[in-house]
């Protein structure tokens, strides 16, 4: 990661953040986070915090820009930010449908056509879409966050198929579960049920999917294009 700029998507905090501040301690030069929620301890932080709505192009414009501006490069693009709606699809309202699949799919399209062309223009760079444990397996509810989580498996595929040629590289990332703000109040008997699944018989921290994350995006994983990296625990090796 020496001297390489990144952007990650919903970094103030949790998952996102602990990538950001990792990606820092290996050496890049700047990372940038975009994320509507302000940052949580920012003091003493190396990262850039930007507010961002990653549901909007004109937020994506700015950022993106003014990232190329100020550094001349954007090496690493993380698409981490999304939200998580429990209810199965008999319960699922049409409003929260389109949140969710705007929060965690649209951005990863937004993002990805955004910074592209500045890829392949300064000859490669990494794009890794954080997906789910519920992008590669069922779960009886959560019928929009497992649609958008499906999804990104696919175009995180098409984008490494599709533009190998331009030394880009695309993968995505499955997490299970892992102690972060966006599950702090979920409800106790699904998170004793997700860590009961698992084969290490616990949830994982944020800095074991940032370390996964730092492979994906590093030079390290120059061979690595197209694939789709499990971290959870061993819950679907059963």
């Amino acid at each position: 990661m020496k001297g390489k700029v990144a952007l990650v998507t919903g970094a103030s905090r949790g998952q996102g953040r602990a990538m950001a501040e990792l990606f820092l301690a290996e050496g890049a030069a700047a990372v940038i986070s975009g994320d509507v929620l302000d940052p949580r301890e920012p003091e003493g932080s190396r990262v850039e915090f930007q507010k961002m709505d990653v549901t909007s192009p004109e937020d994506w414009d700015r950022v993106v820009d003014g990232i190329i501006a100020a550094h001349g490069r954007l090496d690493v693009l993380i698409n981490n930010a999304a939200v998580c709606e429990y209810e199965p699809i008999l319960e699922t309202t049409l409003e929260q449908w389109d949140r969710v699949l705007d929060i965690d799919l649209k951005s990863i399209f937004l993002g990805s056509k955004k910074v592209l062309p500045h890829m392949i223009d300064q000859g490669g760079g990494s794009i890794v879409n954080v997906s789910s444990i519920w992008g590669l397996g069922g779960v009886p509810s959560s019928f929009a966050y497992q649609a958008a989580k499906g999804a990104i498996l696919n175009v995180s595929k098409n984008i490494a198929t599709t533009h190998g040629k331009d030394g880009v590289r695309c993968n995505s990332l499955h997490p299970g579960y892992i102690l972060s703000p966006m599950n702090e109040n979920q409800a106790e008997d699904i998170n004793a049920a997700l860590i009961a699944g698992t084969v290490l018989g616990r949830p994982g921290v944020p800095r074991e999917t940032a370390y996964a994350v730092l492979f994906l995006a590093s030079d390290e994983a120059s061979y690595v294009t197209g694939t789709s990296l499990v971290v959870d625990g061993g819950y679907l090796a059963q």
